[in-house]
């Protein structure tokens, strides 16, 4: 790989890691969000199935399985989270190799 090349790589890592930065804050606020909701409403749920003489002991499963769509997309954003952490990790990566061959060309 010529020099110019290399350096043309490393800009474009760069900038797709700035994304990533970015991309990884809207992911987060996300996952705060949807964990918010499904908090709320199994709250909601769990006061309202005590509210109708629900044993207590089945109150969590219930509840948990009436707001099963939100606990979904809990978790989904979650993996979507760290889905993201993940790819930012990868372009760190080639950003490092991409500095090594740099270094190693620059010194021959």
């Amino acid at each position: 790989m010529e020099i110019v090349n290399v350096t043309q790589e490393l800009y474009a890592a760069s900038k797709r890691l700035g994304k990533s930065a970015d991309a990884l804050f809207g992911l987060g606020r996300d996952k705060a969000e949807t964990e918010r909701v499904y908090r709320a409403e199994l709250a909601k749920e769990m006061f309202k199935l005590r509210q109708d003489k629900v044993p207590v002991t089945l109150i969590p499963d219930m509840a948990k399985g009436n707001v099963s769509k939100l606990l979904f997309e809990r978790d989904l954003a979650e993996t979507q989270f760290q889905a993201g952490i993940k790819a930012a990790d990868a372009i760190k990566v080639q950003v490092s190799a991409l500095q090594s061959i740099l270094k190693l060309q620059t010194d021959i």
